[in-house]
């Protein structure tokens, strides 16, 4: 689960890790309290107006401004309120910005220069162990960085038996070239870092850029988490946190139905009890001349309200021509489940796209016998084959 950068950094402040300070704010009068209140409390008299979508490259679309008076704290948060943001992140269609946060200006003059670092903890997945990702060169570039400059990208592996052990802590901020008390100020940001990664079991902490201040504080101007869905139950602060705002309509649909979706590109909808099924399902159909134009796992208890959310939620797809139900009747009885299509179809009504339907197992020929004198129009099968012949009529 994505959460807002505002509330990475409170995860990351709970933990001891020192953040940029911010207020968000929602409309154009809140930006301007919230700059007065960075003025009071940390004495920032410029202010950084940063939109608040659960994507990166917003500073390049022109989400992040900086303020330099309360006039143009107004104009930055009425340009960026409500604006469509779009993002190397977002695609062409961009993502609408709802509310902003008004932080503090951390790149003060003093003593030295200011330098930003990139950093990210993570799952390697092939190794099976968590890695700190690093480099001297943080900032909007970091794509560009990686992808033509890969030795600038530095990898510690933790040992998952012992943790993140301090020295390090110190390799990291010796290779990103430091010294003296921002050294030190380094070794204690990577060794909080990694304990709020570690124990909000988050999928992905990253920060671009940790900043170097000019008087060798280390600081995150940035947060961008992700929180690990399967875990929530074990930080319920942190579920609450969750903005359907952000996410697209029908994923929110399909997981308050306890549905696992994904939307696809294909015209033959497919609706399935699990994910393996599923796969072989969108093989199916491609087999049979159509493409696959959703992922869409009802689960092992399918019944008429999930099979009814799961037409609903398909039949929202323009692109849809067909649709192919392929339940395996294991631990659910398949003259259930067509029961649970009947009733869905005629609490629906009328259907505008052929329905081929599969049930195989448990009572399937009962099954069949129901979805064929029900006078609606379903087409029904038994053998997997059929169903693949039905797909190729539908779509002739």
């Amino acid at each position: 689960m994505n959460i807002h950068e505002y509330q990475g950094k409170e995860i990351l402040k709970s933990f001891g890790v020192a953040v940029q300070e911010g207020i968000v704010a929602e409309t154009v009068e809140q930006a301007v309290e919230a700059a007065k209140k960075m003025k009071t409390d940390y004495n920032s008299d410029w202010v950084v107006i940063k939109a608040q979508i659960h994507a990166g490259g917003r500073g390049k679309g022109g989400g992040v401004k900086l303020a330099k008076n309360l006039d143009e704290v107004k104009e930055r948060a009425t340009a960026i309120l409500g604006m469509q943001l779009v993002t190397p992140q977002t695609g062409p269609e961009g993502k609408k910005v709802h509310k902003v946060l008004v932080a503090q200006d951390v790149y003060y003059p003093g003593a030295s220069e200011t330098k930003e670092f990139y950093m990210s903890v993570l799952l390697d997945r092939a190794k099976g162990r968590n890695i700190i990702m690093y480099s001297t060169e943080g900032g909007m570039d970091i794509e560009e960085v990686a992808e033509h400059t890969p030795h600038l990208i530095f990898k510690e592996e933790i040992d998952p038996k012992v943790g993140l052990q301090g020295f390090q802590a110190r390799k990291i901020a010796f290779n990103l070239g430091l010294s003296g008390a921002a050294f030190k100020e380094m070794v204690k940001f990577v060794s909080a870092l990694y304990k709020a990664y570690d124990s909000t079991d988050s999928s992905m902490f990253e920060i671009n850029p940790v900043l170097k201040t000019s008087d060798d504080k280390i600081i995150a101007v940035d947060a961008k988490v992700d929180l690990d869905e399967n875990a929530l139950f074990r930080h319920p602060d942190y579920a609450a946190m969750r903005d359907k705002l952000e996410e697209d309509p029908t994923d929110v649909e399909a997981s308050e139905s306890n549905l696992n979706y994904v939307k696809l590109d294909g015209n033959v909808g497919c609706m399935v009890n699990g994910a393996g099924l599923a796969m072989a399902t969108m093989d199916i159909i491609k087999i049979a001349g159509g493409e696959p134009a959703n992922f869409l796992d009802v689960g092992g208890t399918a019944n008429a309200q999930t099979v009814k959310a799961g037409f609903n939620i398909i039949l929202k797809d323009p692109n849809v021509k067909a649709i192919l139900i392929n339940i395996f009747g294991g631990i659910v009885r398949c003259d259930r489940v067509a029961q649970g299509v009947i009733d869905a179809y005629n609490e629906i009504g009328d259907v505008p796209v052929p329905i081929i339907c599969r049930l195989q197992g448990t009572n399937a020929e009962e099954a069949k016998k129901l979805i064929d004198e029900s006078g609606l129009k379903v087409y029904s099968a038994i053998a997997l084959k059929e169903a693949s012949d039905l797909v190729t009529k539908v779509l002739a």
